[in-house]
């Protein structure tokens, strides 16, 4: 989460509305300073925080003089205790999500390399498409979000690799092979794949499709464009 708040960001994403105050009611000290930012927090991120040292402090002393509790006090509020994990369960339940399971994440993988993937490359795009899924979903994002985008975006890769050698043909593939040079000094010939493991036809993160310099076969760098913005 982002450390720089307005007053009026903190206004508009931090205020505790009426529900909240419901919430937080039967709290006090450490614990109702403590909820009441867990519960903002998730609210922005779609998580919550794995260090005290996430939640802004801006946002901490914003919070404190809602509820009347002495900022310092956050410092008090154990994310590993059994009320903050009661906090948790408490505020998945108001927003009706639940915890991810593995099956949830293999199904957001697919998703991701399927419907975002082939038309974003940003990492950070991507994340802030997962969580917006999640919520779509009811679930609370994964922990390891970070890993499912990267699984997301292997499978993508190697999607995007499979079509492009089908289109080719093996009459297209086998010219790309034989072409002499080594443009870009990779070894591997003008006109190759010079960011595709022979052995894996994986194409490295965030790396896309790379031709050697001086590359002679114009129509498969137009096939290979044409593949991506069809997607």
């Amino acid at each position: 989460m982002r450390q720089e708040w307005s007053p009026e960001e903190l206004l508009a994403s931090w205020t505790l509305v009426d529900g909240d105050w419901d919430l937080v009611a039967n709290k006090s000290g450490s614990t109702r300073l403590g909820f009441s930012l867990m519960l903002k927090f998730f609210e922005s991120e779609g998580r919550f925080p794995d260090l005290l040292e996430e939640v802004p402090q801006a946002a901490v002393e914003y919070v404190a003089g809602l509820v009347k509790v002495p900022a310092a006090d956050f410092t008090k509020y154990d994310l590993t205790s059994r009320s903050a994990k009661n906090h948790r369960k408490q505020i998945r339940e108001t927003l009706k999500l639940r915890p991810a399971t593995r099956a949830d994440e293999e199904e957001l993988i697919a998703w991701l390399a399927d419907e975002v993937c082939p038309v974003e490359l940003v990492e950070d795009r991507l994340r802030e498409a997962l969580l917006v899924e999640c919520r779509e979903r009811t679930i609370e994002p994964p922990g390891r979000i970070d890993r499912i985008v990267t699984a997301a975006q292997t499978r993508a890769e190697k999607a995007f690799c499979a079509r492009t050698i089908e289109r080719l043909g093996g009459a297209g593939v086998g010219d790309l092979e034989v072409l002499p040079g080594s443009g870009c000094g990779c070894g591997r010939g003008v006109g190759s794949w010079c960011s595709v493991a022979p052995d894996t036809g994986h194409f490295p993160s965030n790396s896309g499709v790379r031709w050697c310099r001086g590359s002679a076969v114009g129509s498969a760098a137009a096939l290979l464009d044409t593949d991506r913005h069809a997607h």
